[in-house]
């Protein structure tokens, strides 16, 4: 992966250690006259191997910030750091490369192939990553092996979405970047699914931000931060965290 700029170069404090470092990220949307602040003056840091839940309502800017956190937006203004290296500074190759060599994406929907298995699908993910889990492999960690020949038709919502976490881990990625993972489920579903992120999280010891509107899955957190109106309101850290399987909402 390239190093445009190192953090040691640009004067930023505390970064070097970090897995990610956003210092004073802006991010301004014009929609025809007005303009449109979804990021404020954001300064976040998240640590390796930490589950952090980015917790705030609906149009606080939580999906914008992760998406700039993954390289698929670019912040107005202000820095991102990933590992020490400016990722602000990276040119569409760059991004590109890290996006597939370091980041696993979960979002609301699952973005399936209709048309492959679960297997198939895992190992779309798996043919261009440098070092990769086996697919089916991959979907043990979601508890979906016994399922790998199936379609996507031939599966639940939450089989669904277990799969595009099997997916997304399958390139063993440096960071789990979650949207809503269970905003289109059921509560019983939804656990499954949860379940199936706090398992990476520990077994492959992906840095793990999740970022949801329920308070409720801020048990599960080692460190919860609180968004609104596109700024950091607060953090808090939970001394004692939740499994997936015992939250109820």
């Amino acid at each position: 992966m390239p190093s445009p700029t190192t953090a040691a170069t640009t004067g930023a404090e505390g970064v070097k250690d970090a897995v990610f470092a956003a210092r004073s990220v802006v991010k301004t949307y014009q929609m025809g006259e007005v303009a449109v602040h979804a990021l404020n003056g954001v300064d976040l840091d998240l640590w390796p191997g930490e589950f952090v839940v980015l917790l705030g309502p609906s149009g606080s800017g939580k999906s914008t910030l992760l998406n700039i956190l993954g390289g698929l937006d670019a912040p107005t203004s202000g820095d991102v750091f990933y590992r020490g290296e400016k990722l602000t500074a990276f040119n569409d190759s760059a991004l590109t490369r890290y996006r597939r060599d370091h980041v696993g994406f979960v979002f609301q929907f699952y973005n399936l192939i209709p048309s492959l298995t679960a297997r198939e699908n895992v190992a779309l993910i798996t043919e261009i990553a440098p070092n990769p889990l086996d697919p089916v492999e991959a979907l043990a960690l979601v508890d979906l092996d016994k399922r790998k020949n199936h379609f996507p038709s031939q599966m639940s919502g939450g089989e669904q979405q277990r799969v595009a976490i099997a997916r997304a881990v399958a390139k063993r990625p440096d960071v789990l970047l979650c949207d809503e993972p269970t905003g289109a489920l059921d509560v019983h579903t939804g656990v499954l699914v949860l379940d199936a992120i706090q398992r990476v999280n520990a077994e492959l010891g992906a840095t793990t931000a999740v970022i949801t509107h329920n308070a409720v899955i801020a048990k599960m957190a080692d460190r919860v931060i609180h968004i609104s109106d596109g700024r950091i309101a607060g953090e808090e850290r939970n001394t004692k965290k939740v499994a997936a399987s015992e939250l109820e909402w």
